[in-house]
């Protein structure tokens, strides 16, 4: 596994802790987006839709610790838009890292080899850099050519540096096995801690919503990716790799990865726009969880296998019950299994599911006034 014994120790410690409390719903990963900006605008994604005002703000750095503290996740999540834009990012990790933090800074990299220098090498600091597939699917995948180079010569750069650094790669619908396969080879020989993988969900606000994955594509596709699997470390729990293969059924935890934005809390999900919360408190007491996950009915839900969503219910999954460790424990000390033998299920009505679905969430076009080179750097720091 590619995950640091100190980190898988800090997450045993802290999931045992809140079972023993007798707490039911307690968060794993914060999602702390200090802004929407970015440099990139990918056709997966939705966030720089948003307006220009908007994109031009950025959370200060007391908002970031007050979440986080307020939270109380033992790992943070630093998405965005790009952070790196952020004209006080490295005093927000910094922050992070006093409180023993395990920060997960999430980045595609164009500015990552400049910035190194204003970074200091922790074991509570990595770079995970958004690295879409082999060269050429990568750059189609952000919509620029020449990033998927510029990413690989940072990574290599932030590790000769010291730094932890791993990759997040999003799985859409038409990709080819073979050359995914070979590009987990590469990040393996970029010498990367480890890998994150997560097929994609059908966000919103996203410009392309005809490469999204419906459920047993997924597991169909990720069969095809990690079955008879190489020497791969990846950054993930072993039964959530088995659950995206369809040989571990997991319910999903909406609570578990929590958002913190300029906005405030976002309910329910990372993935989804339901409104907000101005505390933590208020969000957990008032979203009406039992309407989220797969198992729900939510036609919103229906595909959705995001690491976000079921990642914290496979970590779940291990340290509640003496089957989901002692399976954790035989996936990590053998080896997933060579090759997928169980059925793949489904339910009655996932057609109609799908098509109600697709006709229910139109498709999303950029706003040529939120073009990333339009976008002067962030102003406004208030909420």
């Amino acid at each position: 596994m590619g995950v640091p014994v100190s980190q898988m120790w800090t997450v045993a410690s802290y999931v045992l802790k809140e079972r023993l409390s007798g707490r039911k719903r307690y968060p794993l990963v914060l999602m702390l987006e200090p802004l929407f900006r970015c440099n990139l605008a990918c056709a997966g994604c939705g966030k720089i839709q948003h307006p220009v005002e908007t994109l031009r703000r950025h959370l200060t750095p007391e908002q970031c610790f007050r979440a986080v503290d307020e939270c109380g996740a033992p790992i943070v999540s630093i998405p965005g838009g790009e952070p790196l834009l952020h004209p006080q990012i490295n005093e927000i990790v910094d922050g992070l890292v006093a409180r023993k933090k395990y920060i997960y800074l999430c980045t595609n990299a164009l500015k990552l080899e400049a910035a190194l220098p204003s970074f200091t090498p922790s074991k509570y600091l990595s770079f995970s850099v958004h690295m879409d597939g082999p060269r050429e699917e990568h750059d189609a995948a952000v919509c620029r050519e020449g990033t998927y180079d510029i990413a690989a010569s940072a990574i290599k750069a932030a590790i000769d540096a010291g730094f932890r650094v791993t990759t997040n790669t999003t799985i859409y619908d038409g990709v080819q096995p073979e050359r995914i396969r070979d590009f987990f080879d590469d990040m393996m020989e970029l010498g990367v801690e480890g890998m994150m993988i997560s097929p994609g969900y059908r966000y919103e606000k996203a410009p392309d919503q005809d490469h999204f994955l419906a459920r047993n594509e997924t597991k169909t596709l990720f069969r095809q990716l990690l079955d008879n699997a190489r020497k791969w470390r990846f950054n993930q729990s072993p039964l959530f790799l088995e659950f995206l293969k369809g040989n571990y059924q997991l319910e999903c935890t909406p609570w578990g990865n929590p958002t913190y934005n300029l906005f405030g809390w976002q309910k329910p999900c990372y993935l989804m726009d339901e409104g907000y919360c101005e505390t933590f408190a208020e969000l957990m007491a008032t979203t009406q969880w039992e309407n989220y996950g797969c198992a729900s009915g939510n036609p919103k839900c229906a595909d959705c296998m995001v690491h976000s969503g079921y990642e914290p219910s496979a970590v779940d999954a291990t340290f509640g019950s003496l089957n989901g460790f002692w399976n954790t424990v035989k996936l990590t000390l053998l080896g997933p299994p060579k090759r997928s033998t169980k059925p793949l299920a489904a339910p009655a009505d996932r057609q109609a599911q799908e098509l109600k679905l697709r006709r229910d969430i139109p498709s999303a076009k950029p706003s040529p006034t939120t073009r990333p080179d339009d976008i002067p750097l962030p102003l406004i720091n208030d909420r």
